[in-house]
């Protein structure tokens, strides 16, 4: 007996790892919209035998590091110039296996109430990591209030402004505390996912906002090994699905947009 306990403490060990991945699917998100879409869809996956284990995180790194480590199989938070720039700068390989939606980027300010009022001088916020930093600052020369040396540079930095006829100066902060300076800024670029989670309505309250044919569409995300795995498929399914096109309209009413 002594000699057949290892084996068999063995098998029931890998059993049990074998029985607690099964059909479990973990995924990190940002609270608002994309962990709301994935508890939508989450009945579906579990009548496909896809236990859909949602990790709600609040910042847009860890999300992408446990992902490459492993940690957890799938996130659902970002867009491609922004994997694109966490990639490289991390020297991971994480790749993007669906679009899902596009949440117009907009700008906000508890100061005024029409981009008129914008006086010289301004204090504007950016989200300070380089793709949505860039993606404000396109949206700023959009409405004609900066040039860019590069009007095209999806990273383009405050250094890259060739003209600023306003003088504005801007502070770049991490995107999740944008909606908290409202009151201490004249305007902010803010994400809609932050912007949603704090109460802005994108269309009623942004004083401009991206088109719904912006090319930043959020985007799941995983490795290339897990890439082809037939729980992520099901997952990417059943947000492609027509019940979470008509949930977009519906309970976003154009704050947020299918990309599908």
């Amino acid at each position: 007996m002594k000699k057949l306990l290892p084996l068999l403490t063995l098998s029931v060990a890998a059993l049990a790892m074998g029985s607690a991945h099964a059909g479990k699917l973990s995924i990190a998100a940002t609270p608002v919209p994309h962990a709301e879409l994935l508890e939508f869809v989450k009945p579906t996956l579990a009548e496909q035998g896809v236990d859909l284990d949602i990790k709600v995180f609040t910042d847009y790194v860890q999300p992408n590091v446990q992902v490459a480590d492993n940690q957890i199989d799938v996130n659902f938070f970002q867009h491609k110039p922004y994997l694109d720039t966490f990639n490289k700068e991390h020297k991971t390989e994480l790749v993007s296996v669906a679009l899902v939606h596009v949440e117009p980027f907009g700008a906000y300010s508890n100061k005024i109430k029409d981009l008129a009022e914008l006086k010289d001088g301004a204090l504007v916020a950016l989200p300070n990591d380089p793709s949505n930093g860039a993606r404000a600052l396109l949206l700023l020369q959009q409405e004609g209030l900066i040039e860019l040396k590069d009007p095209s540079n999806i990273l383009a930095t405050s250094r890259d402004v060739a003209k600023n006829p306003k003088k504005l100066k801007f502070k770049e902060l991490e995107a999740a505390t944008l909606p908290r300076v409202l009151a201490d800024v004249d305007l902010a670029l803010i994400n809609t996912n932050y912007a949603l989670e704090a109460g802005l309505n994108p269309l009623k309250d942004a004083l401009f906002i991206e088109g719904a044919d912006s090319p930043y569409a959020n985007i799941v995300v995983t490795t290339a090994e897990k890439a082809e795995q037939e729980d992520v498929k099901k997952l990417v399914e059943a947000l492609h699905s027509d019940a979470v096109r008509q949930q977009i309209e519906d309970k976003y009413q154009g704050a947020i947009v299918p990309a599908f």
